[in-house]
């Protein structure tokens, strides 16, 4: 059985401080640093062993993961299980990219945001061309805020082509046609990004092969539905699991409105919907994507 899961634990701390982000240099004691790692040693412990599923895995910590030793352990750990198809996570790439040789480079990839302000633009690109000598799966994506425009528009011309540039359009901002046209021209599929989409009981992955994993185990559908499904580790969560309507009115996060089954993301990403890296964007060459929906 394929299965996709989303975990998040405890951790919450990140070494940014991004205005548009609650959890912007939020320090986590000692204590809820141990506590995380502790999670993700069981997490990373079942998702070895879990053989029954083809899994494929996403990080999406409130914080940064990637500055913390385990965080790296079970990217490289999880990435050599025959069963496990893809470990990606979501990412700042402030921490050094030495420790990727480790990994098996066909099953990990990389969800990366850059921040302006956050880092030298320089050194963030550095990163980027580290990834790609290293044949690393990647994308790289920036907030759609008006004051981020030159910064993405450097990216695009810095990047190289076949690496896709992914704009997410900023929480509680409202885009004029002319302004999101300008987005559009450097990520054509930002128009699935600008308007939340409706999701109100129509069919979504989420809560049957798609799960939402927490440090306790517990599982629900997804990271914006609260309703527990079951616990990972004793395997109630399977019991529950089966296609559903979505309980929500809409959706406006791409790591949920990218499992609905009435959009045609999981075309548009095929081999790629966790590390965000469309199907046209795999390979060396000018990116080309369709609009689609």
């Amino acid at each position: 059985m394929a299965l996709t899961i989303l975990y998040r634990g405890p951790l919450s701390s990140c070494d940014y401080d991004c205005p548009y982000c609650p959890f912007a240099k939020r320090r986590d004691s000692t204590e809820q640093l141990r506590a995380d790692r502790a999670a993700l040693e069981r997490f990373t412990r079942w998702a070895g062993t879990a053989t029954e599923h083809r899994l494929s895995i996403l990080f999406t910590p409130w914080g940064e993961g990637l500055v913390r030793s385990w965080y790296r352990r079970a990217m490289i750990e999880l990435s050599h299980h025959p069963h496990v198809e893809r470990v990606a996570i979501q990412t700042n790439l402030s921490y050094r990219t030495e420790w990727l040789a480790d990994a098996d480079r066909d099953t990990l990839a990389l969800w990366c945001t850059y921040h302006p302000g956050q880092t030298p633009y320089a050194r963030f690109l550095d990163k980027t061309v580290r990834l790609a000598n290293a044949g690393v799966r990647f994308s790289v994506g920036i907030v759609g805020l008006p004051e981020h425009s030159s910064h993405a528009r450097r990216l695009r011309a810095d990047l190289p082509d076949h690496v896709y540039l992914w704009v997410n359009a900023a929480e509680g901002h409202t885009y004029t046609d002319a302004e999101a046209d300008d987005w559009t021209a450097l990520d054509p599929l930002f128009p699935f990004s600008r308007h939340p989409h409706r999701s109100a009981g129509l069919p979504c992955r989420t809560g049957s092969s798609v799960i939402s994993v927490d440090g306790e185990g517990t599982v629900r559908r997804c990271h914006f539905v609260p309703e527990p499904l079951g616990n990972l580790y004793d395997g109630s969560f399977s019991r529950a699991a089966a296609p559903r309507g979505c309980p929500l009115a809409v959706c406006d996060c791409h790591i949920g409105y990218v499992h609905l089954e009435s959009l045609p993301l999981y075309d548009v990403f095929a081999g790629g919907v966790l590390e965000r890296i469309p199907a046209a964007a795999t390979g060396p060459g000018p990116v080309a994507l369709p609009l689609l929906g």
